[in-house]
């Protein structure tokens, strides 16, 4: 199985971290977003898109990255690409309003399975956060590193029962 990951993790290396222990389950590299062409997605079995929440929303550069991937039709099984969508915030996700939605349709108006979602929580600075310095510490910690594990572990075994 081929895969990467796309992570933009600007504040506290939060999603990084998260990204590097998926990514050492699926033999993945972890790549910022203007480190991979958009084109070389194409060749992965399974690709990984997360960022850090800001204001609800993923990472501004994380967001024109999937814009900027080629739109495919899912024709045959042979050309489905599958995606997963992973964050990190100071909040949990509403489950009125999950942020990470917003990402997974537009994954797969570009014609991507998404086959999964993962979100922990993570030290956050953000105002008014920064005024008692920060929220979740320790965060993630090794629990949320355990979680992100056996997420991947799962994305692995479908994707290798799949191929």
């Amino acid at each position: 199985m081929k895969a990467v990951i796309v992570c933009a993790s600007v504040s506290h290396g939060n999603t990084r971290r998260v990204a590097e222990a998926m990514g050492q389950i699926l033999s993945a590299r972890v790549v910022e977003p203007g480190q991979v062409d958009p084109a070389e997605l194409s060749a992965c079995d399974l690709v990984g898109f997360g960022s850090g929440i800001f204001s609800g929303r993923f990472h501004p550069r994380l967001r024109e990255f999937v814009r900027s991937v080629e739109r495919v039709e899912r024709v045959e099984r042979v050309e489905r690409r599958r995606a997963f969508v992973f964050a990190t915030s100071g909040l949990p996700e509403p489950g009125f309003r999950p942020f990470t939605r917003p990402l997974a349709r537009g994954l797969e108006q570009k014609g991507f399975e998404v086959v999964g979602t993962f979100s922990c929580r993570g030290f956050d600075t953000w105002l008014p956060f920064r005024l008692v310095g920060g929220i979740n510490k320790a965060r993630p910690d090794a629990g949320d590193l355990a979680a992100a594990h056996t997420f991947a572990q799962g994305l692995r075994a479908r994707i290798d029962a799949a191929c």
